[in-house]
């Protein structure tokens, strides 16, 4: 009687089993899938933006390496193959604009500025 029990409890715990999926549990090949797929994602971006290699990596440094890289190259491919050009930003990044000080002596105007006296 008791392995019969047993054996019941078992084929019952197997077949709720599959309904993790259905829960949200992910595994871990469907996590490192997510995070390649946006990798490439963030690198066809980039590219696509007319962003360097280099700039993409610095602006996502969570993203792997790798996955932005083969993004950014696949972009790269289908934009040669297709004539297509590059849409830029239009605005520039926060680290690209001068910084002004409010402090500063000659009301923030760069060094090489010419003076009228």
């Amino acid at each position: 009687m008791r392995h019969t029990a047993l054996t019941l409890c078992l084929v019952a715990a197997a077949s709720l089993l599959p309904g993790c999926d259905a829960l949200g549990v992910e595994s871990a090949s469907q996590i490192a899938a997510k995070k390649e797929a946006e990798g490439k994602a963030i690198g066809s971006a980039c590219r696509h933006a007319v962003r360097s290699i280099e700039d993409c990596f610095g602006g996502y440094p969570r993203a792997g390496k790798a996955a932005v890289f083969a993004g950014w190259k696949e972009m790269d491919e289908y934009m040669r193959e297709n004539a297509i050009v590059g849409m830029p930003a239009d605005h520039a990044p926060a680290e690209a604009a001068p910084a002004v000080s409010p402090k500063a002596p000659d009301g923030g105007k760069p060094a090489n500025a010419s003076r009228t006296s």
